[in-house]
């Protein structure tokens, strides 16, 4: 078998990841696809969750932190009655309860208490790293490490459906939030227990679920070659579109790109964070930091070919 032949490319793809792939597994293969030198996931989803996991690619790599800290949107199942050793359908059965009769009221009484400002434990089955390892080692091992609480935010939770023993959500959260947790959680408080059953991750920072794609998909498409597959590229300022803007003369550019700080009049606070484009080519330079009225370099792509413009 030849070795790949890596290649630069610099972007951003929607994977619409499939149940049993880790997410470095469907990068993994997704990355083989494009031979992109340089690749990146944006926030693990278990092999048991499904959606979209937002692949960067090249350059846009140095922009991944910022999807990793963004909203996300889950459409999840849970289980009601029984507890698992995992908090998800794979685990053992820990627990085994009937559901209470509840009317719609008294239901959402108890979903009221997980919107907003709420706190967490994360679950020892999660990637959250102790000592270097991650808990669900210790957990795979019977070793129960003490978590401290974590606060994260509800921006909107919605009852889509619901059964004698299920509950169907909609969920749009602040980065850290276990799904799995809210599950156990609302088990916990109607007293019979609970485990995620399914979830899909329907957006991350805002992007449309329009945009992914299955492994599939990007496979049958990169049977019609490589730039078929580069088509398919997000540009990577999109990870960062919550930054203003801000335009560079050439001769502001070359500055930037040599490392040098910019003056610049704008009405932004100190520590801003700005998104940075040449005015002349609309090529996007990377972030600079606002201070004292002077942009400073923060995070550059590779656009050493505009020092020549």
């Amino acid at each position: 078998m030849s070795k790949t032949k890596w290649r630069p490319v610099d972007g951003i793809v929607l994977l619409d990841k499939p149940i049993g792939l880790s997410s470095n597994q469907a990068l993994q293969r997704v990355r083989r696809l494009f031979r992109a030198a340089k690749a990146g996931h944006t926030g693990a989803l278990d092999p048991l969750a499904t959606g979209m996991l937002p692949l960067c690619l090249g350059e846009a790599t140095k922009f991944s932190q910022f999807l990793l800290d963004a909203d996300k949107r889950y459409i999840t199942c849970i289980q009601l009655g029984k507890r698992t050793t995992t908090g998800d359908r794979e685990g053992d059965v820990l627990t085994d309860l009937p559901v209470p009769d509840l009317t719609d009221e008294a239901l959402e009484s108890v979903l009221n208490r997980f919107r907003g400002e709420i706190e967490q434990i994360p679950p020892m089955y999660s990637a959250l790293k102790h000592e270097g390892k991650p808990l669900y080692e210790y957990a795979r091992q019977g070793i129960v490490i003490e978590r401290k609480r974590r606060q994260v935010t509800i921006a909107d939770l919605t009852l889509v459906s619901r059964t004698a023993d299920t509950l169907t959500l909609d969920i749009r959260c602040s980065k850290g939030t276990y799904i799995r947790t809210i599950g156990e959680d609302i088990g916990e408080m109607l007293g019979c227990g609970a485990h995620l059953h399914s979830l899909h991750r329907v957006s991350t920072a805002g992007y449309s679920a329009e945009n992914m794609l299955t492994l599939e998909a990007f496979e049958k498409i990169a049977e019609q070659g490589e730039d078929a597959l580069d088509a398919l590229l997000l540009p990577m300022d999109t990870a960062v579109e919550h930054f203003e803007k801000v335009f560079f003369s050439p001769e502001q550019t070359k500055d930037m790109m040599f490392g040098r700080s910019v003056p610049n009049e704008t009405l932004l606070m100190d520590g801003s964070l700005v998104r940075l484009y040449d005015q002349k080519t609309q090529r996007f330079l990377g972030l600079g930091i606002l201070k004292e009225s002077i942009i400073r370099p923060h995070r550059l792509v590779n656009t050493s070919e505009l020092v020549n413009i």
